[in-house]
């Protein structure tokens, strides 16, 4: 009976200590939970909402240097196509000069015309091949050069604004379902970009 008590007691004694804890330990738990998000609101009435986003399809209409590249670009891309093209219409102009030989044609000439025609033609795709891979390698560069910039510019940028995230939205990317046009910092990407890219041009 004695050790019942005993154990009763020790069994209280915790009871009224957790109670004790939760009450008054817990409270300042509490209120600093509570304050955690205040930072947050902070930031907001000092006027710098804590996510902004650009969009990257006005980046590559209005950022001068992108535009003038890509256009670069895709005249490097024509001009491929142009020369694959002209290839294959000299191969179908040798054909054609060849077949008005008509009943002349030997069995063996024939055969030794195609494996002449067979091998320029490979070699008309293999240079298209090879020139295309280094316009694509040239194209990544480029991509790769501008994304570094950016990245550099919106550091700088952010250090007076302290966003806490910079997102991206465009064409195929878009996964905002809502969007403030209050946090949209494009045209001052646009703006900070072309200085920064004309500087070191």
């Amino acid at each position: 009976m004695k050790h019942l008590s005993t154990i009763l007691n020790v069994v209280l004694l915790l009871a009224v200590a957790f109670l004790y804890f939760h009450e008054f330990g817990g409270s300042k738990a509490k209120a600093s939970i509570t304050k955690s998000p205040v930072s947050v609101a902070e930031t907001q009435k000092a006027g710098n909402a804590p996510i902004a986003y650009v969009e990257l399809d006005s980046l590559n209409e209005k950022i001068i240097f992108i535009r003038e590249k890509r256009k670069e670009l895709e005249a490097e891309q024509k001009a491929i196509e142009t020369e694959w093209e002209s290839g294959y219409r000299g191969l179908e102009a040798q054909k054609n000069n060849f077949l008005k030989k008509g009943n002349a044609i030997t069995q063996q000439m024939a055969e030794e015309f195609q494996g002449q025609l067979l091998q320029q033609q490979q070699r008309i795709d293999e240079k298209k091949q090879g020139l295309t891979q280094k316009l694509s390698e040239k194209s990544y560069r480029f991509m790769d050069d501008v994304q570094k910039k950016l990245k550099d510019f919106l550091v700088d940028y952010n250090k007076e604004k302290n966003y806490l995230y910079i997102l991206t939205t465009g064409t195929g990317l878009d996964y905002m379902v809502y969007k403030d046009s209050t946090l949209n910092i494009t045209e001052d990407v646009v703006v900070g970009m072309n200085e920064k890219l004309k500087q070191a041009k």
